[in-house]
C-alpha cells in the first residue's frame, strides 16, 4: 500500500485498477504545482490454457493511478486531492484517499530478439540499462524474450544484474511471437508482490508467429491489472516487404497500451532508445493515486468505465490526465 502524503486509509485487500502513462520529462522537479520534467500451445495440444489474471474488485476501495502532463507533455507534480474529480459510469465518486508518493513496482520486460532485431539489440540493451537507473531499490523485475516463441528467461528478481546478464547473451533470430510474449508476461505478473504493475515492451514490429489472436490479447489486457508501455522500433513503411501483421503492429501496440492508460512510442532513430526508456522510468515515479469506494455495490462482474478530470490550478496552462479506462466489478 502506498505511504500517505495526505490522508490514506488502511485496507486489508485491494486490487488496483491501475494506470501508468508515458510522458516526456524535460525539466527537473521543484516544489509546488509545477511541471517536471507461457506461449499458447497448438489447438490440438492446448489442454491447459494459461489462466487469466483479471482485475475484479472484491474490496470496497478502488485505486486509480493518474499521470498529469502539461501542453508540452511534461509531468505536472504538486497537485492536491482538490484538483481531481473522478467518475464511474459518468457518476461522480468521492475520492477518499490520495497519495503522490513513490512506491515499489513489479515490472515485466518484454524483449524482442527476433531476426530483424540484429542491428538494434545493442541500443535496446542500453535502453534497459537506462530504465534501470530510475528503479526503486524495492522494485522487482522479470524478463520475457521472444522470437519464434515466447520464453520466460528470468523469473521475478530484485537483482538488476541478473536481468542485464540475461540480455548480454541474447541473440537475434527467427520470427516474432509478440502476442504470445505479452500474454505470457501478463500471466507471470500474477506472482507480483507489489500492487503497482507495468510491462515495458521493446519490439521492432508486429506479430507473425503467435498462437494467440489479437482478440484474445485485447480481452486479457482489458481484464489484467497491468499497465503496458511499448517502445516500437519501426522501419519506414515501404523500406522492406512487410506482412499485414507487421504493418498492423504499431496500431495494435497503441490500442492495447492506451487501454491500460499507457502509450506506445515509435522510434525512428536508434539513438533515441535509451532516452525514451529513461523517461518512462521517470514517469513511473510521478503518479497520483486516487482511491474511492464505488457507489455501485452490485456484484454483477461487469466492466465499469472510469474517468478522471483535472481541476485547473491558477498559473498553469492546459493540463491532461491519463488513467486506466476501467475495471471489472465483483462477480455474482
Amino acid at each position: 500500500m502506498l505511504p500517505s502524503r495526505s490522508k490514506w486509509f488502511p485496507i486489508s485487500a485491494v486490487l488496483a485498477a491501475s494506470l501508468l502513462t508515458i510522458a516526456w520529462a524535460a525539466d527537473e522537479v521543484s516544489e509546488g504545482p509545477k511541471t517536471a520534467i507461457e506461449p499458447r500451445a497448438k489447438p490440438e495440444a492446448n489442454k491447459n490454457p494459461v489462466p487469466r489474471a483479471n482485475i475484479r474488485i472484491d474490496s470496497t476501495l478502488v485505486l486509480i493511478p493518474v499521470t498529469v502532463t502539461d501542453a508540452l507533455n511534461r509531468f505536472v507534480t504538486g497537485l492536491d486531492k482538490e484538483n481531481f474529480k473522478l467518475f464511474e459510469e459518468k457518476k461522480e465518486q468521492e475520492i477518499i484517499s490520495f497519495s503522490s508518493e513513490d512506491a515499489p513496482l513489479s515490472i515485466g520486460l518484454v524483449f524482442d530478439c527476433s531476426g530483424s532485431m540484429g542491428g538494434k539489440l545493442e541500443k535496446s540493451r542500453e535502453a534497459v540499462a537506462q530504465f534501470f537507473k530510475t528503479a526503486n531499490p524495492d522494485d522487482e523485475f522479470f524478463l520475457v524474450q521472444f522470437n519464434d516463441t515466447a520464453d520466460l528467461v528470468q523469473h521475478f528478481t530484485t537483482s538488476l544484474e541478473e536481468i542485464q546478464n540475461r540480455l548480454t547473451f541474447t541473440q537475434s533470430k527467427g520470427r516474432t511471437a509478440l502476442l504470445d510474449a505479452i500474454l505470457l508476461a501478463i500471466d507471470e505478473m500474477k506472482k507480483a508482490k507489489n500492487p503497482r504493475k507495468a510491462l515495458l515492451v521493446i519490439s521492432d514490429g508486429g506479430d507473425n508467429s503467435s498462437r494467440y489472436t489479437e482478440g484474445e490479447l485485447k480481452t486479457r489486457v482489458k481484464e489484467a491489472d497491468v499497465q503496458i508501455y511499448a517502445i516500437g522500433i519501426y522501419e519506414p513503411t515501404g523500406s522492406r516487404s512487410r506482412t499485414p501483421e507487421e504493418m498492423a503492429g504499431p496500431g495494435l501496440l497503441t490500442e492495447i497500451s492506451e487501454q491500460t492508460g499507457g502509450r506506445q512510442y515509435p522510434v525512428a532513430n536508434l539513438n533515441e532508445l535509451p532516452d525514451i526508456a529513461a523517461k518512462i522510468g521517470v514517469e513511473l515515479r510521478h503518479q497520483y493515486m486516487l482511491g474511492y469506494t464505488p457507489q455501485n455495490t452490485q456484484h454483477d462482474g461487469k466492466y465499469r468505465r472510469v474517468e478522471v478530470k483535472v481541476i485547473q490550478p491558477r498559473g498553469l496552462g492546459p493540463l491532461r490526465a491519463f488513467w486506466r479506462h476501467g475495471y471489472y466489478g465483483p462477480p455474482e
